[in-house]
């Protein structure tokens, strides 16, 4: 029996993707944002059904230059339960998380707790769906929109998922979605950010390429945040793909959910009603079990089976934050962190795969 890592990237045949890049090979033109960058931004548009797409270099920059387009002040509110670019990239734009505590159903931020961090100084919201599980979209769009505030999601885990028909792309004031070589969807590596308001993000273009608006004129500090040609390949490939890609993970996860629900000691995360998940991670929680999250995890390795501590730990508790927030009293992403596995999946993954993990678990 082979190894089984914690996941592993859908690809398209090595054909298929020469095939494609073909022409930018051809062309010479393998950055800023050429002829594949733009077909791959016109495709996701269509799959995700939003009016305005821009492309990244990877998923934390895309965060970050997204936040330092709205040009906004003073607090973020945000969770700890995520991981650390999301704080990262609040931080870097000289913003101030406020770390509030996630629900216990899906671990996404607890929209409860959010209107009682809200002070003069807080400018917008910052939250991360967990799992391809979304946030409470509702709740935060009303106390957005109460309070005058800015909704960024951080949907690096929910590409391809949506809720009662709606694309995760379309909510909140934009969504970032990581497209490292990990997730669902991949572009190798690469970030997107799908956003409403044009004019509110139109500094975003320029920010990408250094700030500059023409080939002489630079009108903000930007960065270099572009993702080359032979990603978009990648993209554009993979985009044809994803949907038999994730009813392929969808198998394993049925499988898990067979064997393991129900299993005293064990909790499994339900999907709302209404949202088609992608899969994206397979958590489970061992909160009274026999045995630990951690002893489990090593039981897993020597049978040479890769699970992942995720989110571990929380982001408050990193050295560069603990000293300032490790004391947060957030006990449900705490709890989380200690009790969270997220079990192998990918599409090549088969049901027989899934068995033998299973096996490990319940022996």
């Amino acid at each position: 029996m082979g190894r089984i890592n914690v996941t592993k990237s859908s690809m398209p045949s090595f054909e298929e993707y020469t095939n494609e890049l073909r022409p930018v090979w051809e062309s010479r033109w393998l950055s800023n944002r050429g002829m594949a960058s733009k077909e791959f931004e016109t495709e996701l548009k269509k799959y995700l059904g939003c009016e305005n797409v821009w492309l990244f270099a990877n998923g934390h920059v895309a965060l970050e230059v997204a936040l330092q387009a709205l040009g906004i002040k003073g607090e973020v509110i945000t969770t700890p339960y995520t991981h650390v670019s999301t704080t990262n990239a609040i931080v870097r734009n000289g913003l101030t998380p406020v770390f509030v505590d996630v629900k216990e159903d899906n671990y996404t931020v607890n929209p409860e707790l959010i209107e009682g961090a809200i002070t003069e100084k807080t400018a917008a919201i910052v939250a991360t769906h967990v799992y391809g599980f979304l946030c409470d979209i509702e709740a935060i769009d009303k106390i957005a929109c109460k309070h005058n505030l800015k909704v960024i999601y951080d949907a690096a885990h929910a590409f391809g998922v949506t809720l009662n028909g709606v694309s995760a792309a379309n909510f909140g004031d934009a969504a970032m979605f990581s497209t490292h070589a990990t997730k669902v969807f991949h572009t190798i590596e690469g970030g997107i950010v799908t956003y409403k308001d044009a004019e509110m993000f139109k500094y975003m273009r320029c920010l990408v390429n250094f700030g500059f608006i023409n080939e002489e004129e630079v009108v903000r500090i930007g960065t270099n945040a572009r993702m080359n040609e032979f990603e978009a390949v990648m993209g554009i490939c993979n985009l044809r793909h994803i949907d038999e890609e994730i009813a392929k993970r969808r198998l394993v996860g049925e499988r898990y959910i067979e064997r393991l629900a129900g299993i005293p000691g064990i909790k499994l995360i339900e999907p709302e009603k209404g949202l088609v998940w992608n899969y994206a991670y397979f958590p489970v929680i061992f909160d009274g079990y026999k045995e630990n999250r951690n002893e489990i995890k090593a039981k897993l390795e020597k049978e040479d089976i890769y699970a992942r501590k995720y989110f571990y730990p929380t982001t408050n508790c990193f050295s560069c934050y603990k000293e300032q927030y490790g004391s947060l009293d957030v006990p449900v992403a705490l709890h989380a962190a200690e009790c969270v596995l997220t079990l192998p999946i990918y599409a090549d993954m088969t049901v027989e795969d899934a068995d033998r993990i299973c096996d490990v678990i319940l022996r």
